[in-house]
């Protein structure tokens, strides 16, 4: 039985939060309070608290999946992420790149939501950007 604690930054808004998350033999079990960060001072929300309840969901999507003729059907990224950017390139081709928006999660990290508005920004086009998480 091999037991962790990884210090980390809760995901679910702006505050920054300190949490621990503790993993038992490789599998996320549980979220601590970091004790030391002076935005939280060893406290959590009821967010911060079971933030590591959907990553062993049954419901979560572990593929990428695509629609064709109504059904959505389970493929690789190579062809998810081909259909995606062709279906952006011609909305923005057709429509402008204010026709397209994107909705950040609050699942992701700091990092990768920074990614996200660099991409609608600088790639797309478009300042239509934002997060489910922001206070």
């Amino acid at each position: 039985m091999y037991y962790e604690c990884i210090p980390t930054t809760c995901t679910y808004c702006g505050c920054g939060c300190s949490v621990v998350l503790q993993v038992l033999d490789g599998h996320l079990v549980g979220v601590l309070p970091g004790k030391t960060n002076p935005v939280n001072e060893g406290s959590l929300c009821i967010k911060g608290w079971t933030s590591h309840e959907f990553v062993y969901r049954e419901k979560r999507l572990k593929n990428p999946l695509v629609k064709k003729d109504g059904v959505f059907f389970e493929t690789g990224w190579e062809e998810a992420l081909d259909t995606v950017a062709g279906k952006l390139k011609k909305i923005k081709e057709e429509s402008g790149a204010d026709s397209i928006a994107a909705l950040a999660s609050a699942k992701c990290t700091n990092e990768e939501n920074y990614l996200m508005q660099k991409l609608m920004r600088a790639a797309i086009g478009t300042n239509n950007i934002d997060h489910c998480a922001r206070l």
